[in-house]
Parts: structure tokens; sequence; C-alpha cells
């Protein structure tokens, strides 16, 4: 399990539990977590460079310049991070604003710099901006192409990407944080940026790395204009997890490979993000029922996507900036100071081990009971079955999985050759169990007793 204690650097905390093959020419994954291990492959941080000061989450978004200094610690702390994660196989991915500046007249930020608007003094002259002709630069009309990649969002200091200047300072900066070890990037607002230029880029970078893309888009056709850059985030599959799990009912998502969506191997999908839990468009931390970890063990075992797992902080309203002083802590399985650790959480825990041990398995055996019970098969290696319901589900199963005693790695874990929760016993490729409301059970390879 990755059990660091990642320091300042988290205000939230996204990770990659792995990554798949994308065969895109300016976006690179690198080596998948070792097979049946509970590693997550990369650890996503807050934005690093220097930004407008303030306690607010979203301050971190509006860059000041590009010296790697946030509310969250020094260049050198960051480096230090950087190298203890890469010391146990994690990769660190910068969530990086390429996108825009600050959304305020003047200030300074939290590293000194003076600024206004469209004026960063060594970095950006007004001249590096878009002007889309729109009153305030705004975006007014939604369908337009133009307005989206060229005006301003919520105010931010739209920048003239395809400016010469303005692409080579920001490979600069990226390559800057390529040399402390990063291992890849989340471009934020990658939607606003207009695929051709953001793709020139990317080409700049000094090493091949992972990239994800934020493009908030429920229709596609963003997504499908900036699949060639990396991976692109589907918001829609947490949309329809919500959907599916508070009211329309989970066995409608045994189709997700066919509603128009990237390939699974460009998309990015989670439960929720640190924009989508504050927005409500997503289940949280505070979703009732149990529904938030029975979409976590859908998420990390359906066959759909490189799956990130977000682990922030309580708020009790959506400006609330990191508690702690901006340090991430954590106890052994949970939360501690104010942070909810979701990435320790058990159940996400011995689900990540899932996910790494049955790889890209194909789906298979998928059984349905009601609107809100599903259950299915990943190859050989393993078998999920969720009870959305509010009563209990008794079930005989088909299984691609060999006769044996497993044990049930939803209400327990294996340890050494025995199970401190339930365990299930294969025969002739089939086991019969009854599942608990609201509860899951899974079973994989690694899980077998002897």
């Amino acid at each position: 399990m990755f059990s660091l204690a990642l320091g300042a650097f988290l205000a939230t905390l996204s990770l990659l539990v792995n990554s798949g093959v994308h065969a895109a020419p300016t976006t690179y994954l690198t080596e998948r977590a070792p097979s049946g291990s509970k590693r997550y492959g990369y650890v996503q941080v807050s934005p690093t460079q220097e930004h407008i000061t303030g306690n607010s989450w979203w301050t971190d978004y509006q860059a000041v310049s590009y010296t790697i200094q946030s509310k969250r610690g020094s260049r050198a702390q960051f480096a230090t991070m950087v190298s203890v994660c890469n010391g146990v196989g994690v990769q660190v991915i910068v969530d990086a604003v390429v996108n825009h500046m600050a959304g305020i007249d003047s200030g300074s930020g939290v590293a000194g710099h003076s600024f206004t608007h469209y004026n960063y003094p060594g970095t950006y002259a007004p001249t590096d901006f878009h002007y889309c002709g729109t009153p305030n630069n705004a975006i007014v009309d939604w369908n337009s192409e133009f307005q989206i990649e060229t005006c301003q969002l919520a105010n931010l200091a739209d920048l003239n990407t395809e400016s010469e200047k303005v692409r080579a300072r920001l490979a600069a900066h990226l390559n800057d944080l390529l040399s402390l070890g990063v291992g890849g990037f989340r471009i934020d607002a990658a939607k606003h940026i207009a695929p051709a230029s953001l793709l020139n880029i990317l080409s700049r970078l000094s090493r091949k790395v992972y990239v994800t893309q934020e493009v908030v888009d429920t229709n596609g056709v963003y997504m499908n204009k900036h699949k060639d850059a990396g991976d692109v985030q589907v918001f829609g599959y947490a949309y329809a997890l919500k959907a599916a799990f508070l009211d329309s009912g989970i066995a409608g998502l045994s189709d997700l490979n066919s509603r128009g969506w990237p390939d699974s191997r460009l998309a990015n999908v989670f439960v929720t993000n640190h924009d989508t839990e504050r927005g409500g468009s997503s289940l949280s931390y505070t979703s009732g029922n149990n529904v938030y970890t029975l979409a976590h063990v859908f998420s990390l075992s359906y066959p759909y996507g490189t799956p990130t797992v977000h682990s922030g902080y309580a708020f009790s309203y959506s400006d609330q900036g990191a508690p702690n002083g901006n340090h991430g802590t954590c106890t052994a399985n949970g939360p501690s100071g104010g942070w909810e650790c979701q990435h320790r959480w058990t159940v996400i825990v011995n689900m990540v081990k899932f996910n790494n041990q049955v790889g890209s398995a194909a789906l298979n055996n998928v059984q349905k009971g009601n609107s809100q019970q599903l259950a299915y098969g990943r190859g050989s290696a393993g078998h999920v079955a969720i009870n959305n319901a509010d009563s209990a589900w008794t079930v005989t199963l088909s299984t691609n999985l060999a006769n044996g005693k497993y044990c049930d790695v939803v209400r327990g874990s294996k340890g050494g050759n025995r199970c401190n929760g339930p365990s299930i016993t294969v025969k002739n490729r089939s086991f019969k169990v009854t599942i608990p409301p609201r509860q899951a059970m899974a079973i994989h390879v690694g899980a077998q007793l002897l």
C-alpha cells in the first residue's frame, strides 16, 4: 500500500491506480503497478507554481509565476517529496496550470512576485494573452469553440498558447518539473486550450511521461478533440455513477463501454474529484448508505479507463481550504487532522490490489439481480458482486476462477493463509454468496488460500 507522509504539497490528493498503453505520439505511460501489489501507480499533487495568496483551495489555480513555491512548501521540499515517492515506485503527477494566469486585477503571489491581470514581470506581458472580443473577455457562447479556447474562464487571464513565446515558456516550466523527477501532468482546463497548441507544448517535453487532461464534456466532442494529447478525464463517468448509485440503478452500468466516451485506453475515470465533490455533480465522502465506497468497488473492478482515487479533506463550504496548515496527515487506515484519507480506506486499498491483480482481463459472466444488483468476472483472475439494494442478495454466480477458497477482500483481507473476514468457495466454476444490503464482495487469484 502506498503509505507515504506526503507533507505540504497535498491540498487534495489523487492517486492513479495503474496505467494502460496509450499510443498517442505525445503521451506516454510508464509501467503499471506490479501485478498483485496494493501500490498506486501515481500520486497527483496540487499545482506547484507560485499562485495568488489566500486560503481557499482554488487559489492554487491562479498562477503568478513559474517559481516552484506554493502555500504548501518550497522547491526543495517538493523535490524531496518527489524523490521519496519515486523511491518506493510511485510516480508524481503535477496538476499543471497551462491555460491561464490569475483572475484578479492585481496582487502578489506567495513567493512575493507582484502582478496585474495581464502583466507578470519577468514572465508575461499583455501581448501574451488572448483577447476574444466579448465583454470582459468572458465566454458568452458555450457552443463556440473559438470562445471556449480563447476567452477567459472565470476571469482567468487566458494565455495565447498559439504564441511561440508562450509555448516555449510553458514547456520550460514543465521540463523544469521533469528535472525534479516528476512522472506526469494533469493539464488543468485542457478543454480551453486548442488541441494543436497543447500538442505543440507537450511535444517539447524532455522525456516520456503520463498526461491526463481535464476536459469537462459530456457529449464527447471535446474529449475526442483532445485524445491525441493524452488521456482524457471522463466527467460523464462520475455523473453516471452518481445517477446509478443514488437513483436509476447500478445494473445499467454494465454498458459503460458503449456510451460514446473515449476508448478505455484513453480514458481517466474517477468517482469524484476536488471540483465535482464541491459542486454536487458526483458522489462524495458525505454520500450516505455506503454508496461512495461501493462506487469505488465498481470503479476499481470494472474494465473501463484508468481509475483515479481522490483523497481529500472534510469541508463545510465549497471554498474551504485544506486543514492542518495544508499538510495531509493520515492514520494507517483512515482520517486524521481533517483529512478523509480515502486512499487508505481498507476496502479501497484492497480493491486497488484487485485492480492490479486482474490487469486487462476481459469482462465476463455479467449477472444482474434487481436494478441495484450487479455481478461480473474479470477473465480468470477475479469476480465482483455489488448489492446497492436495501435487502440482502443471495445468488449463485458463474465464474472463470479456478476451484478453491478465496478471501472476500471487500469485507476482509487475506493474512498469511487465512481470511480475517468471509471466505468464498468456488466449485465447478460457480459459487453461492449472500451479500448484505449496501455491501459488495470481491475475490481474486491473489486472495486464494493455498
